[in-house]
């Protein structure tokens, strides 16, 4: 049972990109990386469905995990890539 799904977006104007993040919390005993990873991942094809006309080759790239809280694994939190 989720009790909060929010996305927000962010321009990367360096690299002409659009930045998608979902933040997902249940009280529940399970996980939910599916379901903020589905969050993004549809918010990301709506933008592309919107923008095709403009840019047909545009790419939707990195849909990852980047941070988590709870469960068995407790809290965990993906490096800074370099």
């Amino acid at each position: 049972m989720l009790t909060s799904v929010d996305i927000s977006f962010a321009f990367d104007n360096e690299n002409s990109s659009l930045i998608i993040t979902s933040q997902v919390k249940t009280t529940g005993k399970t996980g939910v990386e599916m379901e903020a990873l589905t969050a993004v991942s549809v918010a990301a094809l709506t933008v592309y469905d919107m923008c095709k006309a403009v840019d047909r080759w545009m790419e939707i790239t990195d849909t990852r995990l980047l941070e988590k809280s709870g469960g068995k694994s407790g809290h965990v939190k993906r490096q800074e890539e370099s």
